[in-house]
């Protein structure tokens, strides 16, 4: 529905704009015959406002200067029987949505403007609902629950983040929340309007990644058959997020270290110095440092990257704040799904208590979610909390295998708790990651 004002007054010509108007029975129509009417009724908000331009005790420009004080919001189109450029221009400077001059088309011409203004309302009504939903949904409360002295150095850190455009880096085990924190830190910042752009340096192939980051032109490769923007160039104005920068490939550093530093890019195969300015937040599961002095990271790029450092607890050394995740996973997951109000007894809380978690809270929020399925009645009981991990590796030995097979169980216990990335599995267990790769390929895994 939108509450439209018209304000006119010739009688017949304001009972033939009222008629209009009404066509839509979603309008909510007010007519006013003088400027003076108009402006003390705008305390009901209209969305819209139909003003002659040549009114008894005001002119359309004054009237306009207070709609546009009371709210600039408010669109207002001009009528007028005259069709003097001059004052168009000068009204439409001064905030009018448009400029219709009284003839044989005035009808077809204020019905479509109309139409479209209430599309546009549509789209910034859902804009600023999105918005909205993104501020709350990414308020710290929401994304990092917990009240361990940990968590909270975790929130110190971020609000200092959100104050300038820093360069983060986080840092924290698989499944902390470290991609949580980076739009948390996105959504509360003065960049909140542009995009977030993340990027999992470990998921794309080394070939590929220059082109993903820096973007290509068409013909500057085998299969390049467009110009494609890529990830630096899209977050312009906003944040990118480069999650497991520690797998990059050495060349890739200095490339990237020089956009970073100049703020500005070469799409692949271009000529075309293109400007940036995007917010750069990274996180690793490892130690920088140390892949510094293993030479497989720039130490230039590291010193770049470091910024305003936060190091992300695993949950083994939050456990105080499990029983305040279990039930805000719970929920969660009874109002996504519409079940009933479930509870958690102290025995199951107990027993996620003396659980390990390898993977931290992602983990965590399987095993609660796993748990608010199996339980047969409103509480949630030791028996309904299952580990997936617990005692595998144990299990194994327990079993008579083959060292080729304790080997497949073992890599793919690992590429299950490090979300199948390949590099990182590949370092932990000392192989090489071809090894890896081909079992994979031979559907060994």
């Amino acid at each position: 529905m939108a509450r439209i004002f018209i304000v006119e007054d010739e009688p017949i010509y304001l009972k033939t704009l009222k008629y209009i108007v009404e066509l839509n029975p979603d309008n909510e129509v007010h007519c006013f015959t003088s400027g003076k009417d108009c402006i003390n009724n705008l305390h009901k908000r209209p969305d819209i406002v139909t003003l002659d331009y040549f009114l008894p005790d005001m002119s359309g420009s004054e009237i306009l200067k207070h709609i546009k004080s009371f709210d600039p919001d408010i669109f207002t189109i001009m009528l007028s029987g005259q069709t003097d450029v001059s004052t168009a221009v000068k009204l439409l400077k001064n905030g009018a949505y448009d400029y219709i001059t009284k003839d044989n088309e005035t009808k077809d011409r204020l019905i479509n403007v109309i139409n479209n203004i209430i599309n546009n309302q549509q789209i910034i009504r859902e804009n600023r609902a999105l918005k909205e939903e993104l501020g709350i949904k990414y308020d710290f409360s929401n994304t990092l629950v917990g009240q361990s002295d940990n968590i909270k150095k975790v929130f110190n850190m971020m609000e200092k983040a959100i104050k300038t455009d820093i360069i983060v880096s986080i840092y924290g085990e698989s499944g902390t929340g470290k991609e949580v924190v980076a739009k948390s830190i996105h959504y509360n910042s003065n960049r909140s309007k542009g995009p977030f752009v993340a990027v999992n340096m470990a998921a794309i192939p080394s070939e590929l990644l220059e082109s993903e980051l820096f973007g290509h032109e068409k013909g500057s490769f085998t299969g390049a058959s467009a110009r494609k923007i890529g990830k630096f160039e899209s977050a312009n104005g906003g944040t990118i997020f480069l999650d497991e920068i520690a797998e990059m490939d050495i060349a890739l550093q200095a490339k990237i270290l020089r956009v970073i530093q100049e703020k500005e890019l070469n799409r692949v195969g271009g000529n075309e110095t293109v400007k940036i300015n995007p917010r750069v937040i990274v996180a690793t599961n490892r130690n920088l440092k140390e892949e510094v002095s293993k030479g497989n990271f720039r130490e230039d790029l590291y010193y770049r990257f470091l910024g305003l450092p936060i190091q992300l607890p695993p949950l083994r050394d939050r456990k105080t704040d499990i029983p305040i995740l279990t039930k805000h996973f719970i929920t969660e997951f009874v109002k996504e799904n519409r079940l009933p109000v479930l509870r958690i007894t102290k025995e199951a809380l107990d027993k996620l208590a003396s659980y390990h978690f390898p993977g931290n809270i992602r983990e965590l929020k399987a095993v609660i979610e796993l748990g608010c399925v199996m339980t047969n009645g409103e509480e949630i009981l030791p028996e309904d909390i299952i580990f997936q991990n617990e005692n595998e590796p144990m299990d194994w030995l327990k079993e008579e295998l083959t060292l080729r097979d304790f080997e497949r169980r073992l890599i793919k216990h690992y590429l299950d708790r490090y979300d199948n990335n390949v590099l990182t599995v590949a370092a932990k267990l000392d192989i090489g990651k071809s090894t890896i790769y081909r079992m994979i390929q031979n559907n060994e895994l």
